[in-house]
């Protein structure tokens, strides 16, 4: 089952990027392959969540101060 976690994972960071990119096409393969997997996203599970945002640093994270010595 790891095997298929670690796939889910890097699926769902290709698409990221994808969708990013503007490649809605190549996404929807992506999100066929999720599928393949067993993955369901989370706004169909739980309706329309919104990612997190890169503004802040993961949890447990410290982000480098902005002092230069």
């Amino acid at each position: 089952m790891a095997t298929d976690d670690a796939m889910i994972a890097a699926l769902l960071r290709e698409r990221e990027g994808l969708v990013q990119s503007g490649l809605t096409d190549r996404a929807a393969q992506v999100d066929e392959q999720l599928k393949l997997h067993g993955y369901e996203p989370a706004d169909e599970k739980a309706g329309a969540a919104k990612p997190s945002s890169r503004s802040t640093p993961p949890k447990g994270r410290k982000t480098r101060s902005a002092e230069t010595t």
